[in-house]
């Protein structure tokens, strides 16, 4: 099978490695670094060129770009896909680009599905990248259809290189709520939470809560501005939400109300097993 890599950064360095690595695909990738494209080649991971006479030749189409890039990108060369080849993109958000991706699939014959791997880094670019970084992740995708159950066989088996532990199938508007919780908010929480001028003062202080705790306040922040700001109405939700739950803790220690306190604490303990099903 033709595999196509649109963006060879830390995601799309990963599926170009895994795709290569399954040992029965050929790959074509393009990248706006050219010298970044040169080494790919160079090291074997990549064996062509993506350009719009060779996009007719793939089968499948990953598209890892930020989000307004990946709909620039495929207005620009959609009408060089070949008819029935499928292209799934990699964002971290979705109902922008599936809007734009149904649209163009539908216009032009080929088939569109939003995908986001939940996986990843605090580190970024090609060199970081390997072909273990899907391995028994989840994949949550958004197809056209929810049940067509042939459809979400061929992209199971599409995606299957790349090792995913699980496919999840949602909306484009359920993704974006829930990604506002489960990552949007806790790198907003580790980049504020480092800004603390005792956070200059912790060495041989801190543990691994510590460590949890701003290990993704390293973050690429133009990448996640671009995110933040697409998703901003799920995510101001979150931040609300939190905000009201912190001026809980902060009265109960203003107050010195132990029994407060110690309600908050065990509400969220309870919370968590209850989430987790412990």
């Amino acid at each position: 099978m033709n595999v196509g890599i649109v963006g060879l950064g830390l995601i799309g360095g990963s599926a170009a490695r895994a795709y290569k690595n399954n040992g029965y695909h050929k790959i074509y990738a393009f990248d706006i670094d050219s010298s970044m494209l040169d080494f790919a080649k160079l090291t074997g991971v990549v064996d062509e060129t993506l350009t719009e006479e060779t996009l007719g030749e793939c089968e499948l189409i990953i598209i890892a770009l930020y989000p307004e890039a990946t709909i620039e990108y495929m207005k620009k060369t959609a009408q060089f896909i070949a008819k029935g080849a499928t292209v799934i993109d990699f964002c971290g958000t979705k109902r922008e680009v599936c809007k734009a991706g149904f649209e163009l699939a539908d216009k032009y014959g080929f088939l569109f599905v939003g995908g986001h791997p939940m996986a990843g880094t605090q580190f970024s670019g090609f060199a970081n990248s390997r072909d273990s970084m899907f391995y028994g992740a989840g994949m949550v995708i958004v197809p056209p259809k929810f049940d067509d159950m042939e459809l979400l066989e061929k992209i199971k088996e599409l995606l299957s290189p790349l090792g995913f532990g699980k496919l999840s199938a949602t909306s484009a508007e359920k993704h974006d709520q829930l990604i506002a919780f489960t990552s949007q908010m806790p790198h907003i929480l580790s980049n504020a939470y480092i800004k603390s001028k005792t956070a200059r003062e912790h060495f041989g202080f801190s543990a691994g809560s510590y460590r949890d705790m701003t290990r993704v306040a390293w973050l690429n922040p133009r990448m996640w501005s671009e995110l933040f700001l697409e998703n901003r109405d799920n995510l101001i939700k979150e931040m609300d939400s939190l905000i009201t739950e912190l001026e809980k803790y902060k009265k109960a220690l203003s107050d010195c109300d132990h029994d407060r306190l110690y309600e908050l604490l065990d509400e969220g303990r309870r919370i968590k097993s209850e989430v987790d099903g412990k």
